[in-house]
């Protein structure tokens, strides 16, 4: 997963991008707050943000508010990185829009769990919004078939969208997920396989004697 990092502190910017690399993700890193808010609205961009509360340029802050009013971007997943740590300080950047904060100087392994939770629901947001979609599908596909279905009255093949014949099991296969199993009616036994075989029965050629 790719992380944007916005750190003015060349050092302290070194460090996270090691501890990044170490973890598997990988970092894109920006000097101060303006260019970081020109990469977030990059096609592709990042969507795990990691930034310095106090650079040169935008803060983290207000990088945070613009995210939450930007509707392409308001479901990014965004930490400060600051030396602000009291409770004032926290509920600033969280009433800014940002999930998460650490502090600096950091550590390692906390710097490293909270990156993993954000990550997680990332991936879940995405998971959801894929399932939102196939739901969607489904249902314009039910409200096809909830129309008037053009359809043979003699061989009961059904019209497509494209003006092709199709079996119905072709056509339902196609609009909806289903799959058919093919078996045999008590009526339809009774009316059309039993004549059948009493049928093949008297035409079958005697059975030669002595054998």
């Amino acid at each position: 997963m790719k992380i944007l990092l916005a750190e003015d502190d060349a050092v302290t910017r070194i460090a996270v991008e090691a501890a990044l690399t170490d973890w598997g993700f990988e970092a894109l890193s920006c000097g101060d707050g303006n260019s970081a808010w020109d990469a977030l609205q990059h096609p592709n961009a990042p969507r795990l943000a990691l930034l310095d509360w106090l650079m040169p340029g935008l803060d983290g802050v207000e990088i945070c508010r613009r995210c939450r009013d930007n509707p392409g971007l308001n479901s990014n997943y965004m930490i400060l990185l600051t030396a602000r740590d009291t409770k004032a300080d926290v509920i600033t950047g969280l009433q800014a829009g940002a999930d998460d904060y650490v502090s600096k100087p950091f550590d390692r392994e906390e710097l490293r769990l909270r990156l993993r939770a954000g990550q997680r629901i990332l991936e879940l947001q995405e998971s959801l919004a894929q399932r939102v979609k196939e739901l969607e599908d489904a249902l314009a596909r039910v409200k096809q078939l909830e129309g008037i279905i053009p359809i043979c009255a003699y061989c009961k093949k059904i019209r497509s969208d494209r003006h092709y014949w199709q079996q119905v099991e072709a056509y339902l296969e196609a609009h909806i997920d289903v799959r058919f199993s093919h078996g045999i009616c008590p009526e339809c036994y009774e009316t059309q396989v039993k004549p059948q075989m009493h049928k093949m029965k008297r035409d079958l050629p005697p059975y030669p004697p002595g054998k």
